[in-house]
């Protein structure tokens, strides 16, 4: 049994303990299971963004986010944008999204709403020209969204299954640290929900070169494997066009200054988050696994849009390393950060939520500090806040694939 509430002696709460493994979601109508439950005010279009954040600052229980997509987007990269904001109005983190639209952008507030409610969720859709401009579009919006958090607010935790979440994975800000200490015990967590029957996603596909080999020779079937090496080569094509060879070439200043030499040091300790399961699938950005275990998601290095990809792609909470140290968090997904060294954890504290230096310093074993965060993970995912969250970190951007016209 693992402890969810501490129990506070002075106060008189009772301990609640539930068994390991276990968590207390939200149950949605089409079966999926969500760890907060928030109104989502989704702005397709950059020009609605502001109208947007006004209205969750009138209307308690809403989330949105600034972003600067949504028009003149076509061919591939506007389908992946579309199914961003679908992705997010679906993720089972959301109870009801209002989709805020200008009008007349490429990607019209009412498709995006129509697709999302095959989810099964409520829906509703504003546009500022149609309502006649801005203050009576946040007017009509705050006045849906009310409606909306109040019938939120009636829905009950119920016990859920390890095997119903979708994990993220993630290293930013990494160090000579992140390879020792944060990713194995974040790969030791993967197996875990592995085991459980839940889905763990890998993800940073730039940040795989170097490491492909380790990870095609644990694909699960020929088709797989062939993909893994597919989407390693698109990545270092779209840098060899910009005339830049990546996998010879060196990481972030901030990499470079935390001990890394080069793209593939920082690979092979980035591929450690993967653990030793199968992979069994390789989706695309924003795109919902079909399949359960360890899934590769094809993003870039980029931590918030690698971020935004796995929420849009189902990922109830994130697992999020760094080295350096980073604010990084999602409107609607909590993102658990876990540092590779005490120094930074403790220059940092406000920022992380827990410490995985203690396998550098011998005090702890990565087995245990992966123990700490999968029980973390059931804590967060019956109600406790992580550092993002309790910030308002709204972070959102979206991998562009293409030019804008």
């Amino acid at each position: 049994m693992c402890t969810i509430w501490k129990e506070l002696e002075e106060e008189g709460i009772k301990l609640l303990e539930i068994e390991e493994g276990k968590f207390l979601g939200y149950r949605r109508s089409n079966g999926k299971v969500g760890v907060r439950n928030h109104v989502l005010i989704l702005p397709t279009i950059t020009c609605a963004t502001q109208a947007a954040k006004q209205i969750t600052e009138l209307v308690d229980g809403t989330v949105s986010f600034i972003h600067q997509h949504g028009c003149a987007q076509v061919g591939d990269d506007y389908e992946q944008t579309f199914r961003t904001y679908v992705g997010f109005g679906e993720n089972p983190n959301v109870y009801g999204v209002i989709v805020l639209g200008l009008g007349c952008e490429t990607h019209q507030a009412k498709s995006v709403a129509e697709e999302i409610a095959k989810s099964g969720k409520p829906v509703v859709t504003v546009s500022i020209q149609d309502h006649g401009g801005t203050l009576t579009a946040i007017a009509e919006g705050a006045k849906e969204a009310t409606k909306l958090v109040q019938e939120a607010s009636t829905q009950l935790r119920e016990l859920c299954d390890f095997s119903e979440l979708i994990i993220g994975t993630e290293c930013g800000g990494s160090d000579a640290c992140s390879g020792l200490s944060a990713n194995p015990a974040v790969g030791a967590v993967s197996d875990k929900i592995v085991e459980k029957g839940g889905t763990a996603i890998l993800a940073e596909t730039t940040e795989l070169i170097g490491a492909e080999h380790l990870l095609a020779n644990r694909a699960s079937n020929d088709k797989v494997k062939k993909r893994v090496y597919e989407v390693i080569e698109s990545m270092e094509n779209r840098s060899m066009q910009m005339g830049i060879d990546i996998r010879t070439g060196n990481p972030s200043p901030g990499n470079i200054d935390g001990g890394l030499s080069s793209l593939e040091e920082k690979s092979l300790g980035a591929a450690n988050k993967s653990g030793t399961s199968p992979l069994n699938q390789i989706i695309d950005y924003a795109e919902e696994p079909t399949e359960k275990g360890l899934v590769w998601m094809d993003t870039p290095g980029h931590d918030i849009e690698q971020l935004t990809g796995m929420v849009a792609g189902g990922a109830q909470v994130v697992l999020f390393t760094s080295g350096r140290g980073t604010p990084t968090g999602s409107p609607i997904a909590p993102v658990i950060k876990i540092a590779t060294n005490t120094p930074m954890f403790e220059r940092m504290g406000e920022n992380m939520d827990l410490n995985a230096g203690n396998i550098i310093e011998g005090t702890e074993t990565v087995e245990e500090v992966a123990n700490r965060i999968f029980n973390e993970i059931g804590l967060v995912s019956t109600g406790k806040k992580t550092k993002a969250e309790i910030l308002k970190q709204h972070d959102f951007g979206i991998w562009r694939i293409g030019p804008t016209f």
